[in-house]
């Protein structure tokens, strides 16, 4: 997973330096790149499962995109490509019944620890109001399609849909440069395209970076 994260990460460098060299006006160019980590969990205050953990560490490369402004808030449209690792074990051996096949054999591959990730393509509708000069509090709905590499008890290997929410504030640094600190809700199912779709619910913090190029 390592070697994966750097070469997502040379792809964000590569393709914010060339943005930063030469910037062109036009709908199909962001008005800022960025680059965003979040971590979550199943075991919070909303969401507490006893059968099952689940942790996840997701890195997103980000482009943004103006849509407007209406009275005193200002809308964006972000473009997020991710890669997700994430850590899953089946804790209640019990949650695969008797009546399910082989589910003796499936017990013992759900209860084991797992190392998993999923690769996804989210889009984050952005609704920002400004609070102090250089400070905007930020609420962002996400959702995206993805693919898991690994099964469990709880959602099926292959395709999966995603969706986000976030609550934060964005601090202009400088004339070019932005830093995004908020909270997340987020959930995994893959809208019973296949079976199991149990689906995972998380709660986590979540820290950007961005640089404006227009």
């Amino acid at each position: 997973m390592k070697h994966k994260i750097i070469l997502f990460l040379l792809l964000f460098l590569s393709i914010f330096k060339m943005m930063s060299q030469e910037v062109k006006k036009g709908f199909l160019f962001p008005k800022k790149v960025g680059f965003l980590y979040n971590n979550a969990n199943e075991k919070n205050f909303l969401f507490d499962d006893k059968d099952y953990s689940y942790t996840t560490n997701t890195f997103k490369f980000q482009a943004f995109y103006d849509l407007g402004n209406w009275k005193n808030l200002h809308f964006e449209l972000i473009v997020q490509p991710q890669i997700q690792a994430l850590k899953h074990q089946l804790l209640n051996e019990q949650f695969v019944t008797p009546g399910e096949t082989n589910y003796l054999e499936k017990r013992e591959e759900f209860t084991a620890l797992k190392t998993m990730h999923l690769y996804a393509f989210e889009l984050g509708f952005v609704v920002k109001k400004k609070i102090l000069r250089n400070l905007d509090i930020q609420l962002t709905v996400g959702l995206g399609v993805g693919t898991i590499d690994t099964r469990t008890e709880r959602l099926a290997k292959g395709f999966t849909f995603i969706e986000n929410g976030s609550l934060g504030f964005s601090y202009k640094t400088s004339t070019k440069t932005y830093l995004y600190i908020g909270s997340n809700i987020g959930h995994v199912s893959n809208f019973d395209t296949q079976l199991p779709n149990n689906g995972y619910n998380i709660v986590g913090f979540e820290v950007g970076f961005s640089y404006k190029l227009q």
